[in-house]
C-alpha cells in the first residue's frame, strides 16, 4: 500500500514540476538526496528513446506546448523513467511506420495498433516483487484497434518502446517517440 501511494505521489510530483520550470532557460531540474533521485528535462533525442530518428525529421514546434520530455525518479523502494519526443517528416505516416517496424524489431516482437490520438495506450504500472511478473512482464495489448493513428508497441508494460503515427494536416505525417520503463525494488533502469 505504501509503494502504491509513494508512486502516485512521486507520479504527481514529476508532472507538476515542467510546469514550475516553465519559465526557465535551462530546461532542466535535477535533485539528488539520500531518498532518491530525480530528473525533469527537455533533454531528449531518439537516442535517449532507442530508436534511430527517422531521416529528414524534425522536431515538432508548437507554441502552447514543449514536445519532448525526460523524467525519471529513482528510489530503492522503485524506479520511473518517461522519455518523450513527437516530430514531423514531409513522408507519407505509412513510410514512417515501415521504418520504425524495422528498427523496434531489436527489442522484441512489435504489436501494431490504431487509436485515435498519440499516447492513448502507453500503460506502465508499478514493478512487482513476484518472481514471474520481475522476469517477464505483462505482455503489451491494444486497447483500441481503430483510428488514424498506427502505434507500434515492443516489450512488456514495465519496459516499452511506442511509436505512434499519424497523417498531418495537408501533406506528412507527426509521430511521437516514447521510452517507459518501472520497476520495483530489483532491477536498474
Amino acid at each position: 500500500m505504501f509503494r502504491r501511494l509513494t508512486l502516485v505521489l512521486a507520479l504527481a510530483l514529476l508532472t507538476t514540476l515542467p510546469l514550475l520550470a516553465q519559465d526557465s532557460d535551462d530546461k532542466n531540474l535535477d535533485i539528488r538526496s539520500s531518498v532518491g533521485d530525480l530528473h525533469v528535462g527537455s533533454d531528449v533525442d531518439a537516442k535517449k528513446i532507442g530508436v534511430p530518428l527517422y531521416p529528414g525529421a524534425r522536431l515538432k514546434t508548437d507554441d502552447k506546448d514543449n514536445n519532448q520530455a525526460n523524467l525519471s525518479l529513482l528510489t530503492e523502494a522503485f524506479g520511473f523513467k518517461l522519455v518523450v519526443a513527437s516530430y514531423e517528416s514531409n513522408d507519407r505516416p505509412a513510410k514512417v511506420v515501415d521504418f520504425y517496424r524495422d528498427k523496434l524489431k531489436r527489442y522484441g516482437k512489435v504489436l501494431e495498433c490504431h487509436s485515435h490520438k498519440h499516447g492513448g495506450n502507453v500503460e506502465a504500472h508499478e514493478g512487482q516483487d513476484s518472481d514471474k511478473d520481475s522476469k517477464e512482464g505483462k505482455e503489451l495489448k491494444c486497447n483500441e484497434n481503430s483510428g488514424p493513428v498506427t502505434e507500434l508497441k515492443v516489450g512488456t508494460e514495465d519496459n516499452q518502446h511506442v511509436v505512434a503515427v499519424e497523417p498531418r494536416e495537408g501533406t506528412g505525417s507527426t509521430f511521437s517517440l516514447v521510452y517507459v520503463h518501472t520497476r520495483g525494488k530489483r532491477g536498474d533502469i
